[in-house]
């Protein structure tokens, strides 16, 4: 990986920068699970047809995380963050709106594309604004995004769902997204990728439990 060195970075802004795009998946992760009683009723359909759409996710890790590591290795990864958590928002933000129980499959598997890529390129990006002892640290700051979305999202997401429907929660994770985007945006390096960078090395830091979710 090769750094731009005209971009003045703060290392802790850009790791926060990458921990609110975790916190967003995690809570759409889990909030889902949770919200499936409300969105089986919204859509007209029992609660274990309602489970396909957790199902519908977590085929779009498995399926994302290895396709998205072939065809954007060369992709500079700034830009595929952004990209990734662009798709992210608005296939939520979709959800949000999903007017039957197929668009909401075909919408949830969207939602769980950019999934591991994001972890997975997060990873790279949030060892490489560190001191080589550092990394280790670095990236598990990334990652208590999606500890503090077990902790503070998924009850936020369920909440606003049973409050003033479900639709709402998914809502809320779409603006984690922009927020996400924005920050990105601001704070994130820009960093290429080295020359015969392994296209393999984005699905090899994603964090395995990604794929292993019903």
């Amino acid at each position: 990986m090769t750094a731009d060195p005209d971009r003045s970075v703060n290392p802790k802004l850009a790791l926060l920068a990458l921990a609110v795009g975790g916190f967003a998946i995690g809570t759409t992760e889990f909030a889902a699970m949770s919200l499936l009683p409300q969105f089986s009723a919204g859509l007209g359909i029992d609660e274990p047809t309602a489970g396909h759409v957790i199902s519908a996710y977590a085929l779009g890790v498995v399926v994302g995380a290895p396709t998205i590591a072939v065809l954007a290795a060369r992709i500079e990864r700034r830009k595929l963050l952004i990209a990734l958590m662009v798709v992210f928002g608005i296939a939520n933000g979709l959800s949000a709106m999903a007017p039957t129980y197929h668009w909401m499959l075909a919408f949830r598997f969207l939602s769980g594309l950019p999934h591991g890529a994001f972890f997975g390129v997060g990873a790279l990006v949030a060892a490489s604004l560190v001191p080589h002892e550092e990394r280790s640290r670095a990236v598990s700051r990334m990652m208590l995004g999606l500890t503090t979305a077990t902790i503070l999202g998924v009850p936020l997401a369920n909440g606003i769902g049973q409050w003033i429907g479900w639709r709402w929660g998914f809502g809320l994770v779409a603006v984690l997204a922009g927020a996400t985007i924005a920050m990105l945006l601001r704070f994130a390096p820009v960093l290429r990728p080295a020359d015969g960078a392994n296209r393999n090395s984005i699905a090899i830091v994603a964090p395995a439990r990604t794929a292993t979710r019903p």
